[in-house]
Protein backbone atom coordinates (compact mmCIF):
# COMPACT_ATOMS: atom_id res chain seq x y z
CA UNK A 1 0.00 0.00 0.00
CA UNK A 2 1.36 3.12 -0.99
CA UNK A 3 2.17 5.40 2.11
CA UNK A 4 0.22 8.61 0.94
CA UNK A 5 -2.41 5.67 1.76
CA UNK A 6 -1.38 3.36 4.18
CA UNK A 7 -4.84 3.97 6.71
CA UNK A 8 -6.87 2.91 3.94
CA UNK A 9 -8.91 5.75 3.94
CA UNK A 10 -9.76 8.20 1.28
CA UNK A 11 -12.41 10.87 2.96
CA UNK A 12 -11.17 13.10 5.99
CA UNK A 13 -13.06 12.34 9.73
CA UNK A 14 -16.38 13.96 9.59
CA UNK A 15 -18.61 15.26 12.59
CA UNK A 16 -21.43 12.83 12.59
CA UNK A 17 -23.36 13.92 15.91
CA UNK A 18 -23.72 12.50 19.26
CA UNK A 19 -25.90 9.99 18.31
CA UNK A 20 -22.80 8.48 15.90
CA UNK A 21 -21.60 5.25 16.86
CA UNK A 22 -18.91 5.21 14.27
CA UNK A 23 -15.57 5.33 15.00
CA UNK A 24 -13.88 7.33 12.45
CA UNK A 25 -16.40 9.87 13.52
CA UNK A 26 -16.60 12.75 15.44
CA UNK A 27 -19.61 13.25 17.77
CA UNK A 28 -18.43 16.32 19.78
CA UNK A 29 -15.82 18.01 18.00
CA UNK A 30 -17.79 19.95 15.59
CA UNK A 31 -14.66 22.19 14.86
CA UNK A 32 -17.34 25.35 13.27
CA UNK A 33 -18.95 25.55 16.36
CA UNK A 34 -18.17 28.41 18.15
CA UNK A 35 -17.15 28.03 21.88
CA UNK A 36 -17.12 31.32 24.07
CA UNK A 37 -16.31 33.07 20.86
CA UNK A 38 -14.22 31.46 18.53
CA UNK A 39 -14.12 28.10 16.25
CA UNK A 40 -13.53 25.15 18.38
CA UNK A 41 -10.82 24.15 16.12
CA UNK A 42 -9.42 27.96 16.72
CA UNK A 43 -9.75 26.89 20.91
CA UNK A 44 -8.33 23.53 20.95
CA UNK A 45 -5.87 23.92 18.00
CA UNK A 46 -5.07 20.02 18.00
CA UNK A 47 -1.76 18.73 16.96
CA UNK A 48 -0.62 15.50 15.61
CA UNK A 49 3.06 14.91 16.71
CA UNK A 50 5.37 12.40 14.86
CA UNK A 51 7.46 10.82 17.17
CA UNK A 52 4.95 8.72 18.51
CA UNK A 53 2.61 7.96 15.88
CA UNK A 54 5.40 7.61 13.40
CA UNK A 55 8.62 6.88 14.66
CA UNK A 56 7.90 4.30 17.91
CA UNK A 57 7.70 0.72 16.58
CA UNK A 58 5.22 -0.26 19.58
CA UNK A 59 8.79 -1.95 21.71
CA UNK A 60 8.82 -1.68 25.48
CA UNK A 61 11.66 -2.71 28.29
CA UNK A 62 10.93 -6.69 27.15
CA UNK A 63 9.84 -6.73 23.74
CA UNK A 64 10.42 -5.37 20.24
CA UNK A 65 8.39 -3.53 17.73
CA UNK A 66 5.10 -4.52 16.82
CA UNK A 67 3.73 -2.33 14.40
CA UNK A 68 5.88 -2.90 11.63
CA UNK A 69 5.81 0.57 9.72
CA UNK A 70 6.93 0.41 6.33
CA UNK A 71 9.17 2.82 6.58
CA UNK A 72 10.55 1.33 9.78
CA UNK A 73 12.08 -1.54 7.59
CA UNK A 74 15.96 -1.81 6.79
CA UNK A 75 16.04 0.22 3.71
CA UNK A 76 17.66 3.49 2.85
CA UNK A 77 17.12 6.23 5.38
CA UNK A 78 16.19 9.29 3.74
CA UNK A 79 14.20 7.09 1.16
CA UNK A 80 12.31 5.87 4.52
CA UNK A 81 11.99 9.16 5.52
CA UNK A 82 10.26 10.70 2.89
CA UNK A 83 7.78 7.45 3.16
CA UNK A 84 6.64 8.54 6.33
CA UNK A 85 6.57 12.16 5.58
CA UNK A 86 3.83 10.69 2.94
CA UNK A 87 2.18 8.46 5.75
CA UNK A 88 2.25 11.53 8.30
CA UNK A 89 0.08 14.33 6.20
CA UNK A 90 -1.99 11.71 5.11
CA UNK A 91 -2.95 10.95 8.90
CA UNK A 92 -3.07 14.94 8.91
CA UNK A 93 -5.41 15.51 5.99
CA UNK A 94 -7.56 12.10 7.48
CA UNK A 95 -8.07 14.08 10.96
CA UNK A 96 -8.24 17.99 9.25
CA UNK A 97 -6.33 18.53 12.15
CA UNK A 98 -4.44 22.20 11.85
CA UNK A 99 -0.83 21.77 13.32
CA UNK A 100 1.86 19.05 13.64
CA UNK A 101 4.82 19.01 15.31
CA UNK A 102 8.04 16.94 15.56
CA UNK A 103 12.10 16.38 16.74
CA UNK A 104 14.75 16.59 13.98
CA UNK A 105 15.37 13.05 14.84
CA UNK A 106 11.79 11.82 14.31
CA UNK A 107 11.73 13.61 10.41
CA UNK A 108 15.07 12.87 9.13
CA UNK A 109 17.98 9.98 9.61
CA UNK A 110 21.22 11.08 11.85
CA UNK A 111 24.34 11.39 9.53
CA UNK A 112 28.20 10.54 10.19
CA UNK A 113 28.60 14.84 11.29
CA UNK A 114 26.39 17.38 12.34
CA UNK A 115 26.74 19.16 9.33
CA UNK A 116 25.41 15.48 7.26
CA UNK A 117 22.37 15.37 9.59
CA UNK A 118 21.49 19.05 9.14
CA UNK A 119 21.54 18.37 5.60
CA UNK A 120 19.13 15.16 6.11
CA UNK A 121 16.83 17.84 8.06
CA UNK A 122 16.71 20.58 5.47
CA UNK A 123 16.04 18.00 2.96
CA UNK A 124 12.92 16.61 4.76
CA UNK A 125 11.63 20.21 5.88
CA UNK A 126 11.84 21.24 1.89
CA UNK A 127 9.60 18.02 1.11
CA UNK A 128 7.17 19.83 4.08
CA UNK A 129 7.40 23.21 3.00
CA UNK A 130 6.15 21.49 -0.75
CA UNK A 131 3.45 19.49 1.22
CA UNK A 132 2.05 22.66 3.25
CA UNK A 133 1.59 24.78 0.29
CA UNK A 134 -1.33 22.23 -0.47
CA UNK A 135 -2.08 21.34 2.95
CA UNK A 136 -4.16 22.90 5.80
CA UNK A 137 -1.95 21.66 8.09
CA UNK A 138 0.81 24.15 10.04
CA UNK A 139 3.75 23.50 12.92
CA UNK A 140 2.98 24.09 16.06
CA UNK A 141 6.08 23.82 17.29
CA UNK A 142 9.71 22.26 16.05
CA UNK A 143 12.33 21.01 18.79
CA UNK A 144 15.46 19.11 18.76
CA UNK A 145 16.00 15.66 20.59
CA UNK A 146 19.36 15.91 22.98
CA UNK A 147 18.35 12.71 25.12
CA UNK A 148 18.32 9.89 22.34
CA UNK A 149 22.02 9.71 21.39
CA UNK A 150 24.57 8.29 23.56
CA UNK A 151 26.53 11.45 23.49
CA UNK A 152 23.54 13.01 25.66
CA UNK A 153 23.68 10.20 28.41
CA UNK A 154 25.33 12.87 31.04
CA UNK A 155 22.78 15.80 29.03
CA UNK A 156 23.36 18.49 26.69
CA UNK A 157 23.27 21.62 27.74
CA UNK A 158 24.91 20.60 31.42
CA UNK A 159 27.15 18.12 29.76
CA UNK A 160 30.58 17.97 31.46
CA UNK A 161 31.77 18.10 28.12
CA UNK A 162 32.05 21.19 26.58
CA UNK A 163 32.30 20.16 23.33
CA UNK A 164 28.57 18.26 23.94
CA UNK A 165 27.29 21.55 25.23
CA UNK A 166 28.39 23.10 21.50
CA UNK A 167 27.00 20.42 19.89
CA UNK A 168 23.88 20.75 21.39
CA UNK A 169 23.92 24.01 20.62
CA UNK A 170 24.49 22.96 16.65
CA UNK A 171 21.80 20.63 16.25
CA UNK A 172 19.14 23.31 18.35
CA UNK A 173 20.27 26.07 15.94
CA UNK A 174 19.31 23.52 13.21
CA UNK A 175 15.61 23.13 14.32
CA UNK A 176 15.10 26.42 15.09
CA UNK A 177 16.13 27.72 11.83
CA UNK A 178 14.00 24.67 9.99
CA UNK A 179 10.85 25.89 12.81
CA UNK A 180 11.33 29.18 11.79
CA UNK A 181 11.40 28.73 8.37
CA UNK A 182 8.17 26.14 8.19
CA UNK A 183 6.69 29.48 10.36
CA UNK A 184 6.34 27.30 13.46
CA UNK A 185 4.03 29.19 15.90
CA UNK A 186 6.73 27.79 18.97
CA UNK A 187 10.00 26.11 19.38
CA UNK A 188 10.00 23.53 22.31
CA UNK A 189 13.37 22.68 24.84
CA UNK A 190 12.40 19.29 26.75
CA UNK A 191 15.48 18.32 28.94
CA UNK A 192 15.24 14.98 28.96
CA UNK A 193 18.78 14.34 30.35
CA UNK A 194 19.46 17.78 31.66
CA UNK A 195 19.50 16.30 35.75
CA UNK A 196 21.50 13.93 37.12
CA UNK A 197 21.79 9.68 38.47
CA UNK A 198 23.93 10.73 41.51
CA UNK A 199 25.15 13.83 43.14
CA UNK A 200 28.23 12.51 43.72
CA UNK A 201 29.65 13.46 40.40
CA UNK A 202 27.24 16.03 40.01
CA UNK A 203 28.22 20.02 40.41
CA UNK A 204 24.54 21.26 40.30
CA UNK A 205 25.45 25.03 40.81
CA UNK A 206 27.30 24.63 37.22
CA UNK A 207 25.35 22.83 35.03
CA UNK A 208 22.33 25.40 36.24
CA UNK A 209 24.44 27.61 35.28
CA UNK A 210 25.04 26.05 32.02
CA UNK A 211 21.46 25.77 31.39
CA UNK A 212 20.83 29.23 31.83
CA UNK A 213 23.28 30.49 29.31
CA UNK A 214 21.89 27.84 27.01
CA UNK A 215 18.71 29.35 26.93
CA UNK A 216 19.52 32.76 27.12
CA UNK A 217 21.61 32.46 24.28
CA UNK A 218 18.93 30.60 21.96
CA UNK A 219 16.82 33.33 23.10
CA UNK A 220 19.47 35.78 21.79
CA UNK A 221 19.14 34.11 18.59
CA UNK A 222 15.41 34.10 18.24
CA UNK A 223 15.44 37.41 18.47
CA UNK A 224 18.51 37.73 16.11
CA UNK A 225 16.05 35.76 13.23
CA UNK A 226 12.89 37.19 13.75
CA UNK A 227 11.06 33.94 15.20
CA UNK A 228 8.29 35.79 16.67
CA UNK A 229 6.75 32.63 18.92
CA UNK A 230 8.33 32.23 22.55
CA UNK A 231 10.69 29.12 23.46
CA UNK A 232 8.89 26.68 25.39
CA UNK A 233 10.05 24.41 28.50
CA UNK A 234 8.35 21.37 29.19
CA UNK A 235 8.50 20.27 33.00
CA UNK A 236 9.16 16.73 33.91
CA UNK A 237 10.26 15.53 36.92
CA UNK A 238 12.49 12.45 35.99
CA UNK A 239 12.38 9.93 33.29
CA UNK A 240 15.02 9.28 31.98
CA UNK A 241 16.87 10.62 34.73
CA UNK A 242 16.42 10.47 38.12
CA UNK A 243 16.07 14.25 38.97
CA UNK A 244 15.39 16.63 36.04
CA UNK A 245 16.41 20.06 36.73
CA UNK A 246 12.54 21.19 34.95
CA UNK A 247 11.14 19.53 37.60
CA UNK A 248 7.60 20.86 37.46
CA UNK A 249 6.25 24.50 36.95
CA UNK A 250 7.26 26.33 40.16
CA UNK A 251 10.82 24.58 39.67
CA UNK A 252 10.84 26.06 36.04
CA UNK A 253 9.33 29.40 37.37
CA UNK A 254 12.37 29.74 40.17
CA UNK A 255 14.89 28.73 37.14
CA UNK A 256 13.54 31.41 34.60
CA UNK A 257 13.54 34.22 37.15
CA UNK A 258 17.04 33.52 38.15
CA UNK A 259 18.36 34.02 34.82
CA UNK A 260 16.40 36.38 33.86
CA UNK A 261 13.99 34.07 30.89
CA UNK A 262 10.53 34.72 32.24
CA UNK A 263 9.35 37.32 29.28
CA UNK A 264 10.66 35.18 25.97
CA UNK A 265 10.14 31.15 27.94
CA UNK A 266 7.02 30.10 28.77
CA UNK A 267 5.68 26.28 29.53
CA UNK A 268 4.43 23.08 27.71
CA UNK A 269 3.17 20.90 29.93
CA UNK A 270 1.99 17.33 30.29
CA UNK A 271 -0.56 15.31 32.45
CA UNK A 272 1.87 12.88 32.84
CA UNK A 273 4.44 14.98 33.83
CA UNK A 274 2.64 16.57 36.43
CA UNK A 275 1.62 13.53 38.07
CA UNK A 276 5.12 12.26 38.36
CA UNK A 277 5.93 15.46 40.08
CA UNK A 278 2.80 14.48 43.13
CA UNK A 279 0.55 17.12 41.18
CA UNK A 280 -2.54 17.66 39.13
CA UNK A 281 -2.73 18.47 35.63
CA UNK A 282 -4.97 21.29 36.56
CA UNK A 283 -2.47 22.78 39.18
CA UNK A 284 0.41 22.77 37.04
CA UNK A 285 -1.59 24.88 34.66
CA UNK A 286 -3.33 27.37 37.21
CA UNK A 287 0.62 27.98 38.28
CA UNK A 288 1.57 28.41 34.79
CA UNK A 289 -1.22 31.03 34.31
CA UNK A 290 -0.46 32.35 38.22
CA UNK A 291 2.88 33.40 37.24
CA UNK A 292 2.41 34.17 33.43
CA UNK A 293 4.04 31.01 32.37
CA UNK A 294 1.35 29.29 30.58
CA UNK A 295 2.25 28.44 26.83
CA UNK A 296 0.69 24.83 25.44
CA UNK A 297 -0.36 21.77 26.33
CA UNK A 298 0.61 18.12 25.99
CA UNK A 299 -2.60 16.38 25.64
CA UNK A 300 -1.71 12.67 26.76
CA UNK A 301 -2.19 11.18 30.29
CA UNK A 302 -0.61 8.75 32.39
CA UNK A 303 -1.81 5.28 33.87
CA UNK A 304 -2.74 5.64 37.38
CA UNK A 305 -1.80 2.09 38.25
CA UNK A 306 1.41 2.71 36.79
CA UNK A 307 4.39 5.27 38.02
CA UNK A 308 6.22 6.00 34.95
CA UNK A 309 5.10 7.67 31.52
CA UNK A 310 2.56 6.00 29.50
CA UNK A 311 2.23 8.68 27.35
CA UNK A 312 -1.83 7.33 26.78
CA UNK A 313 -3.74 9.48 24.36
CA UNK A 314 -5.91 12.42 27.04
CA UNK A 315 -9.46 10.26 27.33
CA UNK A 316 -10.97 11.70 30.92
CA UNK A 317 -13.35 13.98 30.18
CA UNK A 318 -13.54 15.62 33.98
CA UNK A 319 -9.67 16.11 34.22
CA UNK A 320 -9.53 17.93 30.82
CA UNK A 321 -12.93 19.83 31.72
CA UNK A 322 -10.92 21.58 34.61
CA UNK A 323 -7.79 22.34 32.12
CA UNK A 324 -10.12 23.89 29.55
CA UNK A 325 -12.33 25.93 32.20
CA UNK A 326 -8.85 27.56 33.60
CA UNK A 327 -8.10 28.25 29.60
CA UNK A 328 -11.36 30.03 28.62
CA UNK A 329 -10.92 32.06 31.91
CA UNK A 330 -7.98 33.38 30.53
CA UNK A 331 -9.08 33.73 27.20
CA UNK A 332 -7.69 30.20 25.59
CA UNK A 333 -4.62 29.61 23.69
CA UNK A 334 -2.05 32.40 21.99
CA UNK A 335 0.27 30.28 19.90
CA UNK A 336 -0.06 27.01 21.92
CA UNK A 337 -2.08 24.27 20.94
CA UNK A 338 -3.14 20.81 22.49
CA UNK A 339 -0.15 18.35 20.49
CA UNK A 340 -1.12 14.55 20.87
CA UNK A 341 2.28 13.61 22.41
CA UNK A 342 0.50 9.97 22.74
CA UNK A 343 0.96 6.62 21.95
CA UNK A 344 -1.15 4.10 21.13
CA UNK A 345 -1.04 0.94 22.94
CA UNK A 346 1.56 -1.63 21.67
CA UNK A 347 -1.11 -4.20 20.67
CA UNK A 348 -3.39 -1.60 18.91
CA UNK A 349 -1.36 -2.83 15.82
CA UNK A 350 -4.05 -2.26 12.99
CA UNK A 351 -3.16 1.01 11.25
CA UNK A 352 -6.20 2.54 11.71
CA UNK A 353 -6.25 2.22 15.51
CA UNK A 354 -3.86 5.33 15.30
CA UNK A 355 -6.67 7.01 13.62
CA UNK A 356 -9.18 5.80 15.59
CA UNK A 357 -7.10 6.78 18.91
CA UNK A 358 -6.93 10.47 17.57
CA UNK A 359 -10.48 11.20 16.99
CA UNK A 360 -11.79 9.26 20.24
CA UNK A 361 -9.63 11.91 22.12
CA UNK A 362 -9.76 14.16 20.16
CA UNK A 363 -14.03 14.03 20.96
CA UNK A 364 -12.76 13.80 24.71
CA UNK A 365 -11.30 17.41 24.18
CA UNK A 366 -13.93 18.92 22.47
CA UNK A 367 -16.75 17.17 24.90
CA UNK A 368 -14.34 18.72 28.25
CA UNK A 369 -14.53 22.48 26.47
CA UNK A 370 -18.16 22.14 25.90
CA UNK A 371 -18.53 21.46 29.94
CA UNK A 372 -16.28 24.28 30.50
CA UNK A 373 -17.96 26.44 28.44
CA UNK A 374 -21.29 26.07 30.13
CA UNK A 375 -19.32 26.03 33.55
CA UNK A 376 -18.02 29.69 32.88
CA UNK A 377 -21.20 30.98 31.31
CA UNK A 378 -23.18 29.86 34.77
CA UNK A 379 -20.57 30.91 37.03
CA UNK A 380 -20.75 27.53 38.66
CA UNK A 381 -17.30 27.65 40.07
CA UNK A 382 -16.92 31.59 39.87
CA UNK A 383 -19.62 32.75 42.02
CA UNK A 384 -18.66 30.24 45.13
CA UNK A 385 -14.89 30.92 44.62
CA UNK A 386 -15.69 34.78 44.93
CA UNK A 387 -17.90 34.53 47.69
CA UNK A 388 -14.70 32.74 49.46
CA UNK A 389 -12.91 35.90 48.67
CA UNK A 390 -15.45 38.81 49.28
CA UNK A 391 -13.83 39.69 52.57
CA UNK A 392 -10.91 40.96 50.51
CA UNK A 393 -13.49 43.18 48.28
CA UNK A 394 -13.58 45.52 51.10
CA UNK A 395 -11.15 49.20 51.46
CA UNK A 396 -9.57 48.75 53.74
CA UNK A 397 -8.29 45.05 52.81
CA UNK A 398 -7.98 46.16 49.67
CA UNK A 399 -5.69 48.64 51.08
CA UNK A 400 -3.36 46.30 52.25
CA UNK A 401 -2.86 44.62 49.19
CA UNK A 402 -1.90 47.83 47.42
CA UNK A 403 0.88 48.72 50.00
CA UNK A 404 -1.32 51.48 51.78
CA UNK A 405 -1.24 50.09 55.04
CA UNK A 406 1.87 48.91 57.12
CA UNK A 407 2.52 45.93 58.95
CA UNK A 408 1.79 47.55 62.43
CA UNK A 409 -1.08 49.06 61.06
CA UNK A 410 -2.88 45.75 60.22
CA UNK A 411 -1.49 44.22 63.16
CA UNK A 412 -3.35 47.17 65.20
CA UNK A 413 -6.65 46.56 62.83
CA UNK A 414 -6.55 42.66 64.10
CA UNK A 415 -6.36 43.15 67.82
CA UNK A 416 -9.86 43.95 67.43
CA UNK A 417 -11.35 40.87 65.23
CA UNK A 418 -12.68 37.96 65.97
CA UNK A 419 -12.38 35.86 62.96
CA UNK A 420 -14.33 32.85 62.62
CA UNK A 421 -13.94 29.60 60.62
CA UNK A 422 -16.10 29.21 57.62
CA UNK A 423 -16.98 25.87 55.08
CA UNK A 424 -14.67 25.43 52.63
CA UNK A 425 -17.64 23.60 50.90
CA UNK A 426 -15.20 21.22 48.96
CA UNK A 427 -17.94 18.29 48.58
CA UNK A 428 -20.30 20.95 47.18
CA UNK A 429 -18.54 21.81 44.51
CA UNK A 430 -17.06 18.92 43.61
CA UNK A 431 -20.91 17.84 43.18
CA UNK A 432 -21.28 20.97 41.08
CA UNK A 433 -18.12 19.86 39.00
CA UNK A 434 -19.94 17.02 38.21
CA UNK A 435 -23.49 18.09 36.79
CA UNK A 436 -21.62 19.43 33.75
CA UNK A 437 -19.29 15.91 33.45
Amino acid sequence: MAQDNYFGLDASVAFEGEASRNPLAFRFYDKDRTVMGRRMEDQLRFAVCYWHSFTWPGGDPFGGETFLRPWMQPGEALARAKEKADAAFDLFRILDVPFFSFHDADVSPEGATLAESIRNLNEIADIFEKKMESAKVRLLWGTANLFSHRRYMAGAATNPDPEVFAYACGQVKAALDVTHRLNGANYVCWGGREGYETLLNTDMKRELDQLGRFLSMLVDYKHKIGFDGPILIEPKPKEPTKHQYDFDTATVFAFLQKYDLAKDVKLNLEQNHAILAGHSFDHEVKLAYANDLFGSLDINRGDDLLGWDTDQFAMDVKEMTLVFHEMLKHGGFSTGGLNFDAKIRRQSIDPQDLVIAHVASMDACARALLAAERMLEDKALETPLAERYAGWDKPEYKAVLAGEKTFEEVAEHGLGLQPQPRSGRQELLEGIVNRYV
